[in-house]
């Protein structure tokens, strides 16, 4: 994992950019998939995530991101409790402060890249032109009025990072970023993201069964029945 210097230790004073406390989410028949998970995020720290499919890794950052909810628990975003937030705060809080990146793009095909890009700012009322300076940042210049039925895999998941990062989010939440995606193309898309985070001053949580996705972060946990634990060396 990463340990050179561009990481820069937060203030004293910060609070956690992320607590989840005691969280606990269950489907149907009974099926526990998180018991009681205790997690917190320091500020500007990037943490990988990896642990055997169906441990709940995905289930975590839904719950995070508000796509899902637990049945019970705490999430805490920069000390805020989301559950003392109406809907209408919790989204907005979300809005400003989430990225998320998923595995699967959800790249919207009817818009144009730099549209695709764009629509956290639009949601923010902020500038758009960034949206552009993404693309750019990700090897697609040139290409904002094309359509995602035009991209390759590799380059549809650079979209979505682009998108994700966008608005500057002080939380970024990846699924699998790199799970559909050639090496090469991996490892570029890897040192994006990571440069954007820490340029950004940032935290970060990726969710990777890639030991090499992993090693990109500054430090990296392990999913099991019996919560997060450090990577064993």
């Amino acid at each position: 994992m990463h340990t050179d210097t561009e990481t820069m230790p937060p203030a004293v004073d910060a609070p956690p950019a992320l607590e989840c406390r005691g969280l606990r989410k269950s489907y149907g028949h009974g099926r526990v998939v998180l018991a009681h998970l205790d997690f917190a995020l320091a500020a500007g720290e990037y943490v990988a995530i990896m642990g055997d499919s169906g441990v709940g890794k995905s289930t975590l950052l839904n719950l995070i991101a508000g796509l899902d909810s637990a049945n019970s628990g705490m999430i805490l975003i920069d000390g805020v409790s989301m559950s003392s937030l109406d809907d209408d705060a919790a989204t907005l809080l979300r809005r400003q402060k989430l990225g998320f990146i998923f595995q699967a793009f959800h790249v919207l095909p009817h818009l144009t890249l730099q549209q695709n890009v764009a629509l956290p700012l639009l949601l923010n009322g902020a500038p758009q032109e960034r949206a552009l300076e993404l693309l750019a940042a990700v090897g697609l210049a040139g290409r904002g009025n094309d359509f995602p039925r035009q991209l390759s895999g590799g380059e549809m998941q650079r979209v979505a990072i682009a998108r994700a990062l966008v608005h500057r989010p002080k939380l970024i939440l990846a699924d699998e970023p790199t799970g559909n995606l050639d090496p090469d193309t991996a490892h570029e898309v890897l040192a994006l993201l990571r440069q954007e985070i820490k340029a950004n001053g940032a935290s970060a949580i990726m969710v990777t069964h890639s030991a090499a996705a992993a090693a990109s972060a500054d430090r990296i946990l392990v999913m099991s029945a019996d919560g997060l634990q450090p990577l064993k060396q």
